[in-house]
């Protein structure tokens, strides 16, 4: 079970001088991979020490922990539940054979790139927020599974008994996936008139989320380039509660997941930390919580523990008694300091923290239980001065090393939005033409190209992937036309 670390909630809702939290939630990194080198640093961080640890092959082999700087993985491991039950086996011992039955014709390469972690200073947002701010190395995915059912966790504290990805319109459970119909904290933020917005970079998962669909919720959401204009204006018209999408879909998808070059990640979160950061009056009243929704099925070495379950759906065999695996999160604000949080959190932490902050109504049982992140904060001697007061990303670190692999790439993710997509399109009258099917010729010609692709042939096999990569292009720009034909309805009504 979670338990309380220290009840502060009234005396931290006390003295609290936080208005707007921020949360940016990036894609599929484990704690080790991205924060694992932080402990040079800050030695008292559960990170990667000369101790090694490694997995074994189904050979014997010992695949141990290395550093690695490929900004572009080949592959992209699996990560539902029954692949990280597998991974996190016996003190987190089988995500190389995990990885191996779902790839057996793999490199060694590609096998060692799921035991990699970054060294110091590579990632140079990441790297400087948790040198300047307070890593939670303690943090946890909600559930040991997928990208969907941890961002429910992190909206709603549920994912209403849903942990399977849906990969096209004919998924036999599709309607259920897409109805989440639980209270969420845009919701309970509703009730208490809160303002909030929802920042999106193309296509807001938060959508999933019933009650996000309605008119009275759908004028909250705002673009990317929205928030960074908002920021720079008066800090009380900014939103109280903020919730960022990244970039899921194309090539310059910046969520950080494989295979696309991670320092896009890194420019999104540095642009978000510099636009709060560069409006004085807004900085020292935000926190700003950069967290990954799950592990994406990359080693980390610390074992998640038991969790409370939400509520008492199990509608895909899965009872939600285990946390995920540990993710990359910091807590960023001139009201944290420059330290290492251990107490055990997961996304329904900051849930907890806005629960007890602002009075809001009741998100499970996870939520009620869960440690909130109100013990990081440090409201004693007033706001640091010293804060880091930009990130600079060079443009050159922008060009990807593989930009094949970001063209030729849709990944499981991707296929649940264009499903979603058209989910939503079948719900509204626009009727926005879908993409035909593609056809079995297009299939093949797409592995063959992904084959020739890999033995060198990149030409010859971008020659071939050609007809499928038209194919993606055009559900990429159907499923963009459907939300902005939704939201541009509702800001036009409202």
């Amino acid at each position: 079970m979670i338990m309380l670390h220290k009840d502060v909630s009234k005396e931290i809702k006390a003295v609290d001088p936080i208005k707007h939290v921020i949360v940016l939630m990036m894609e599929n990194k484990s704690y080790d991979q991205m924060l694992g080198s932080i402990k040079k640093i800050k030695p008292d961080t559960e990170g990667v020490d000369e101790n090694l640890n490694f997995n074994l092959d189904y050979k014997g082999n010992k695949i141990y922990q290395r550093i690695t700087t490929e900004k572009q993985m080949n592959l992209d491991p699996i990560h539902e539940v029954p692949d990280v039950l597998k991974q996190i086996f016996n003190n987190n011992s089988g995500f190389i054979q995990d990885f191996v039955s779902n790839y057996p014709n793999s490199s060694a390469e590609d096998r060692q790139n799921v035991m990699g972690y970054y060294p110091l200073g590579f990632l140079p947002a990441l790297h400087a927020l948790a040198t300047e701010y307070t890593v939670c190395d303690h943090w946890f995915a909600s559930v040991p599974g997928p990208t969907w059912t941890n961002r429910f966790f992190a909206m709603s504290g549920t994912s209403s008994g849903r942990v399977k990805m849906p990969e096209d319109m004919k998924h036999p459970e599709l309607n259920e996936i897409f109805y989440q119909t639980q209270k969420s904290i845009f919701d309970r933020l509703n009730e208490k008139n809160i303002s909030w917005r929802s920042y999106v970079g193309d296509f807001p998962i938060s959508l999933v989320l019933t009650h996000n669909r309605e008119p009275d919720n759908l004028i909250n959401y705002r673009s990317m380039n929205d928030f960074y204009k908002d920021a720079k204006g008066p800090a009380e018209h900014f939103p109280e509660f903020s919730f960022i999408e990244p970039r899921y879909l194309g090539e310059n998808q910046n969520d950080d997941h494989p295979p696309h070059n991670t320092m896009k990640a890194e420019k999104l979160i540095a642009d978000t930390y510099n636009a709060i950061r560069s409006n004085e009056a807004l900085w020292k009243q935000s926190l700003l919580i950069v967290v990954y929704d799950e592990h994406g099925g990359f080693y980390d070495h610390v074992n998640p523990p038991a969790a409370v379950p939400p509520d008492d759906y199990k509608e895909e065999g899965y009872n939600f008694t285990q946390l995920g695996v540990r993710v990359p999160a910091i807590l960023i604000s001139p009201w944290v300091k420059k330290s290492v949080e251990k107490t055990v959190f997961d996304h329904t932490s900051v849930l907890k923290y806005l629960s007890d902050k602002w009075d809001l109504g009741p998100l499970g049982n996870r939520t009620k239980n869960a440690n909130s992140i109100a013990t990081a904060l440090d409201f004693n001697d007033g706001p640091r001065n010293n804060c880091l007061s930009s990130i600079k990303i060079h443009d050159s670190d922008l060009i990807s090393d593989k930009p094949y692999l970001e063209k030729h790439n849709e990944n499981g993710n991707h296929k649940a939005i264009h499903s979603f997509a058209g989910f939503l399109n079948k719900k509204n009258p626009a009727q926005i033409p879908p993409p035909a099917e593609v056809s079995s010729v297009v299939v093949f010609e797409d592995k063959v190209g992904a084959i020739l692709e890999k033995y060198g042939a990149v030409r010859l096999g971008m020659w071939f992937r050609s007809n499928a990569d038209t194919y993606r292009k055009e559900r990429i720009v159907h499923t963009l036309k459907v939300i902005d034909h939704i939201l541009g309805k509702s800001h036009n009504q409202s």
